[in-house]
């Protein structure tokens, strides 16, 4: 019976990995760190970030030139999500699983997906620290393909390598692509799935997805009558808001302009806005002078369609570790890491009153690592 247990559950499981795989957008498309080894809720990853390099003369000499520092930075990544789906199944459907190979309850699947579309909703929800912005907000966009055109421009600006660059689309902003000529228009592409699958595919060096688990940032108050406070010098990260009317509010991830510098800059704390100002702290640091009273114009809420390079985000995971269960038996259980996406899951059955209930589990942690590899596409 242990035997048959352990094959029911691995089929189950693998079923279900699919079905993650199949649903999960994001994890597919960022940098993924995942190994086989066991670990438990609040263990951190080092993700290494290079440096960047600097170019030299060459000075012939008998004097040795000093190497200079290039140890990496690293980044700590906590797998502080530990997010668990749950389904049964009766004793009558554990034996169709057992006697019939393509048996599957559809309500694994369910329970892949419901995990899929949390591991989207927090890799999408980095989106804070990225300050790249194209668009419009609370307007569609793709009326042209200067969006396209525009979100490339950024992230050349902002250095993105050229390779692996990714663009995510909500359900709107990708309806909208499709009907583009310079996107679906087989005589103008040669790229006949666009009209046959409805699938945009590479566009512009950039790889097209589309995904329902697109986010919506709400920006604070600040919408206007905001001002610099004092004169601020350029590369410092700190910058005082002023406001002209009343108080109002900064949240994290509010995108803003400066009168005189073409820059987007985002607001990496979050405060009330007061006539007496308030220091928040910006990304990146300031590329031009901030004159003092230089008027600041906050983007508005908006969906956050996003073109990336694919080291702008990082997806951890582990199996979870199960000391407990090694050493007294435990639950029956199956581990199971897809080496292609990273995906790892697992399957714990728990015998209840007269039925079995099934428990999905995943342990992972995720971070934005490279905000300059990012920009968002305003919706």
């Amino acid at each position: 019976m242990a035997n048959t247990l352990t094959t029911i559950l691995d089929k189950i499981l693998a079923q279900g990995l699919m079905a993650l795989r199949e649903a999960a957008v994001m994890p597919r498309l960022v940098s993924t760190d995942f190994s086989a080894t066991g670990a438990i809720q609040g263990t951190t990853v080092d993700i290494p970030i290079p440096k960047t390099q600097a170019v030299s003369t060459v000075a012939v000499s008998n004097v040795l030139k000093a190497p200079a520092n290039k140890a990496p930075a690293l980044v700590q990544i906590s797998l502080n999500q530990w997010k668990m789906t749950d389904f049964h199944l009766t004793d009558k459907e554990l034996a169709e699983i057992d006697r019939n190979r393509h048996f599957i309850p559809m309500q694994t699947s369910e329970a892949a997906r419901a995990l899929a579309n949390n591991l989207d909703v927090a890799i999408h929800g980095n989106y804070t620290g990225i300050y790249g912005y194209v668009g419009t907000a609370a307007t569609t966009p793709f009326s042209t393909v200067a969006t396209a055109t525009n979100a490339r421009k950024v992230l050349n600006e902002q250095l993105a390598p050229m390779n692996d660059r990714r663009v995510v689309l909500d359900p709107s902003a990708e309806a909208q692509a499709l009907v583009l000529a310079a996107y679906s228009d087989v005589e103008k592409t040669e790229d006949r799935p666009v009209k046959i699958e409805g699938e945009i595919g590479r566009k512009f060096g950039m790889d097209h997805f589309m995904s329902q688990n697109v986010v919506t940032h709400t920006g604070g108050t600040a919408s206007a009558s905001i001002t610099v406070g004092s004169t601020t010098a350029i590369g410092v990260s700190t910058l005082m808001f002023k406001s002209g009317v009343g108080s109002k509010t900064v949240v994290l991830g509010d995108v803003f302009t400066i009168a005189g510098d073409s820059q987007t800059y985002v607001a990496t704390s979050a405060d009330t806005i007061t006539s007496t100002g308030v220091n928040l702290t910006i990304a990146p640091a300031l590329k031009v002078i901030a004159s003092a009273t230089s008027a600041i114009t906050m983007k508005a809420t908006h969906v956050v369609n996003l073109a990336f390079q694919r080291n702008a985000f990082v997806y951890v995971t582990r199996p979870l570790q199960d000391a407990v269960g090694a050493l007294t038996g435990g639950n029956p259980q199956s581990v199971l890491v897809d080496n292609t996406t990273g995906l790892t899951m697992r399957l714990e059955v728990v015998r209840q009153h007269k039925q079995n209930a099934f428990q999905f589990d995943i342990l992972y942690g995720t971070k934005l690592v490279r905000p300059e590899f990012g920009c968002r596409i305003a919706g």
